[in-house]
């Protein structure tokens, strides 16, 4: 492992509509030392303009989408805006591709098919428009799509995950390729409220197969599944406590193999609004 990065996941730099809030939160997480800003580029047609937006407002953060989903915005989109980017920040901006889920897709199945093949096809047409597989990493859960990401692209992006995950993928990527794995956290040391507030994100999870199943071969049951989670599961991956305990939790990850943490700041759903002084606290005992 080359680098332990402490990177930022955070619904907030989509969904705020203030481009001046979004930029000041970004250039505040920059001073902080965090590596990077991870956040959704959402179902559109097309790549946000917000990914560029942040880069042209800071100097040196990097910005990555997790993810574009290879449904909704073509080949040839998304890498136009990546080597865009690339020309006017280089280095700075890595293009997360991911195959989403059935039900965000086509509600009745029908328009979601073999998403590997669908992922490899995409990645056939970033080549042939000249986008650099460093410039690209894989939201990838199991083995095949880990596979993918070592030989297709600078790396995975694991989300929802809990440690033995990112052990595994570590494992089936080797050494060299980028491992950044979303960790979510909640900065509650009551047990009751941090579980409920760790719910709230879970129940939403834990409804889309490709998450339980992949929770499924590390042992978890559908009796975990339920009602946003089990106690045992939340626990495993949603470090919550103290800014330390927190920070224990990821650290976990980093052990594991890890790069790369993009915390995710779980404030009961609030997307509009910034949780900096979270940031801040988990930046003094982090970076």
């Amino acid at each position: 492992m080359a680098q332990r990065l402490v990177s930022v996941w955070q619904p907030f730099f989509l969904g705020g509509k203030n481009v001046e809030a979004v930029v000041a939160a970004a250039v505040e997480l920059e001073e902080l030392g965090y590596s990077r800003i991870w956040f959704s580029a959402g179902f559109g047609a097309d790549v946000p303009a917000r990914f560029r937006e942040i880069l042209d407002g800071t100097e040196r953060i990097g910005v990555a989408s997790g993810i574009v989903s290879i449904w909704h915005s073509t080949p040839a989109e998304a890498a136009t805006f990546t080597q865009d980017a690339e020309r006017a920040h280089p280095g700075r901006f890595l293009l997360g591709l991911g195959a989403s889920h059935a039900v965000l897709v086509d509600g009745d199945d029908t328009a979601y098919r073999k998403p590997y093949s669908k992922m490899v096809a995409y990645l056939d047409a970033l080549d042939a428009a000249g986008l650099a597989p460093e410039r690209r990493i894989l939201a990838a859960l199991g083995p095949r799509m880990l596979e993918l990401s070592r030989d297709r692209s600078a790396g995975a992006h694991p989300y929802f995950v809990p440690a033995e995950h990112t052990a595994e993928a570590r494992a089936a990527l080797g050494p060299d390729r980028l491992l950044a794995t979303e960790v979510a956290v909640v900065l509650d040391a009551d047990p009751v409220t941090a579980r409920a507030t760790a719910r709230q994100y879970t129940t939403g999870y834990l409804g889309l197969p490709n998450y339980t199943n992949n929770l499924r071969r590390f042992g978890w049951t559908d009796d975990d599944f339920a009602a946003g989670g089990s106690d045992r599961l939340v626990d495993a991956t949603i470090p919550w406590g103290t800014p330390e305990q927190v920070a224990a939790g990821v650290e976990k990850h980093y052990r594991a193999g890890a790069d790369e943490v993009a915390i995710q700041v779980l404030n009961g759903g609030d997307s509009a609004t910034f949780p900096g002084d979270a940031f801040r606290a988990l930046a003094a005992v982090l970076i």
